[in-house]
């Protein structure tokens, strides 16, 4: 009786899923985007291009903790001041854990703070490299928020070099400490593809350990690196974590496999006991980039068939009645120069070429250009130059070509 009663509970289970709950079939070729992210904010971004492949509340300002240390880090290292001696403020010394314990008045080498503060993510690190750069931390803040507006990071605002919770009244009112995932991968990428100190930050960012002194060598601080991702996938290059009572766990990396560059940006990605969300988002949004994108060279996209020259009005030419033309040439472009495509996705070859032109035209100016553009946005612009000048018609220019004119007339 009992096995006849679960039976017909199964068979009801079962058309209930059928009838209620509709199987969802995917058609062939349709790519399924990560779902049942943990952040609150999520962006996955190729490193190459810039150009954000996914994104969950990518553009919504929230505080980002730690992850902030990626920004001191590369600031410190772009002052090229890492042989320098940086001395602990009472400022400093009173940073809250997660700290080294630097006490007032002792003195450490830039460069070996730089490790305390990207592997155990000290916050008296922090501050003592930002009152040594800047002066103080409210100039180091300016130019940490100078540095966003330069690489494009305009949802970014900085308050201190730690990332500990902090808000301030400005002119436009009260801001927060914050940043938005897109703006955190943009950060990332500007560290490890632009920056004139990639090289440094990444040698840093990578070492599984680091000990060292301070000047006096009374005080020995050990660091362990506490990025997990590193050992987690393979191509793992660099990031870092952060976790504040207002961010949640926080968290941004990159990965370099198969000729991509993937970075992943994640914000308020749950909050005790939640540590280990952030791996879960991480590996799911670095798998869907992997799995369902690859890499394409500008290079190798085909162009629309372009003019080799333009009619050039009121132009000189090698005799009277001809209308001029001016050749054209296509900025070279690097093999290496391309970003990465979903396989339902296309790279449309757009020429913009000027139709009229008005003489004079010298040779290197700019005729046009050829955009490379997904969905409509451009990714690449190719500028399409002059390769001569062309003269504009003058009065001893028709005198000298009337006078040949004569000097080859047939005599009657």
């Amino acid at each position: 009786m009992k096995k006849t009663a679960r039976s017909w509970i199964m068979g009801i289970l079962v058309c209930l899923e059928i009838f209620w709950f509709p199987i969802q079939v995917r058609a062939e070729g349709e790519v399924r985007e990560p779902d049942s992210l943990y952040a609150l904010s999520a962006v996955l971004m190729d490193g190459d291009s810039g150009r954000v492949l996914f994104e969950k509340n990518g553009e919504e300002q929230r505080p980002m903790a730690s992850t902030t240390k990626i920004m001191t880090c590369i600031l410190v290292l772009e002052s090229g001041r890492q042989e320098e001696t940086a001395r602990t403020s009472a400022y400093a010394a009173s940073m809250p854990e997660v700290h080294m314990g630097a006490g007032e008045g002792e003195s450490y080498k830039v460069r070996d703070l730089l490790y305390g503060l990207m592997l155990e993510s000290y916050n008296d690190a922090a501050v003592i490299l930002a009152e040594h750069i800047g002066g103080s931390t409210q100039a180091f803040a300016e130019m940490m928020n100078e540095k966003a507006r330069e690489i494009g990071c305009e949802s970014t605002w900085f308050i201190t070099p730690n990332g500990l919770d902090a808000q301030e009244e400005t002119q436009e009112g009260v801001r927060v400490h914050s940043t938005t995932a897109e703006d955190l991968a943009r950060i990332l990428r500007y560290c490890i593809q632009d920056s004139p100190a990639r090289e440094e930050f990444l040698e840093i960012t990578r070492t599984p350990s680091y000990t060292f002194t301070d000047t006096a060598g009374n005080k020995t601080i050990s660091c362990t690196n506490h990025n997990a991702f590193l050992s987690m996938m393979e191509g793992a290059l660099t990031g870092k974590t952060g976790f504040t009572a207002a961010a949640g766990y926080c968290y941004v990396g990159a990965l370099q496999r198969d000729g991509k560059t993937l970075i992943v940006a994640l914000l308020g990605c749950g909050w005790p006991n939640n540590k280990n969300y952030k791996w879960s988002d991480t590996r799911k949004l670095m798998e869907y980039g992997l799995e369902n994108y690859t890499w394409k060279s500008f290079a190798q996209a085909e162009i629309p068939e372009i003019p080799q020259s333009l009619p050039v009005e009121n132009g000189q030419t090698q005799m009277l009645g001809v209308t001029a033309r001016a050749a054209l040439s296509l900025e070279d472009i690097s093999q290496e120069e391309g970003m990465l495509l979903r396989s339902d996705e296309k790279l449309e070859v757009v020429p913009q070429i000027k139709e009229k032109l008005e003489a004079p035209v010298q040779e290197g100016e700019k005729a046009g250009e050829i955009l490379y553009q997904v969905h409509g946005e451009t990714w690449k612009t190719r500028a399409v130059y002059f390769a001569e000048t062309v003269k504009k018609i003058d009065f001893p220019w028709c005198l000298e070509e009337t006078l040949k004119r004569l000097a080859f007339a047939p005599q009657p």
